[in-house]
């Protein structure tokens, strides 16, 4: 088995490529290893690593993030290695029980008037910004719609990193206002 690395954005994030199928859909985002315990074997596994404060799993890729502690070059191979071993075991990713658990999009809010304007804010998500997001190793959801302030949910690479704001302020709310002329702004929930 080979597995790519690629950098992200998140100095602080890097990106695997096992070359196999991570999650079938949705992503799953584990900021700490008591939400990974019971939910993913793969990401308690990683977890096991010190210096591993964050696991996200996309269609094809995980993103790992670390602290401030050790350097890439010293995390890279415990990190590989448990992602080997954990693919050639032929566990599960996520725990049958558990499957979905950590990438509920429940709470969207927005006006039912809205209706038509936050059915192209989604599309235009999934359409144009969440594949160019995953690419660097993240996701990006939509949370709610209120007065032309449009809220999303960063995840992955994209949680904590540096260029997060300009990527909502400068790139996902000119993208949104071009098509959608009544969003104002782009704030970013946690």
């Amino acid at each position: 088995m080979f597995i790519q690395t690629e950098a992200t954005p998140n100095p602080a994030t890097l990106k695997f490529l096992p070359g196999r199928v991570v999650l079938e859909e949705g992503t799953a985002d584990f900021r700490d290893a008591s939400t990974a315990a019971d939910a993913s074997p793969l990401a308690s596994r990683l977890f096991e690593v010190p210096g591993v404060t964050g696991v996200f799993f996309g269609y094809d890729f995980i993103t790992v993030t670390k602290d401030g502690g050790p350097d890439w070059q010293h995390l890279k191979p415990a990190i590989l290695g448990n992602i080997m071993e954990h693919f050639m075991s032929g566990q599960p990713v996520m725990a049958p029980a558990a499957s979905g658990l950590p990438t509920s999009d429940d709470g969207e809010f927005y006006d039912a008037a809205d209706e038509e304007i936050v059915s192209t804010i989604k599309e235009l998500l999934e359409t144009r910004v969440r594949p160019a997001v995953a690419q660097d190793g993240g996701d990006i959801t939509f949370r709610g719609y209120e007065k032309g302030t449009v809220f999303l949910h960063m995840k992955g690479a994209c949680a904590g990193c540096p260029s997060s704001t300009a990527t909502l302020k400068h790139g996902i709310q000119n993208l949104l206002h071009h098509f959608v002329p009544e969003v104002r702004q782009v704030e970013q929930v946690v």
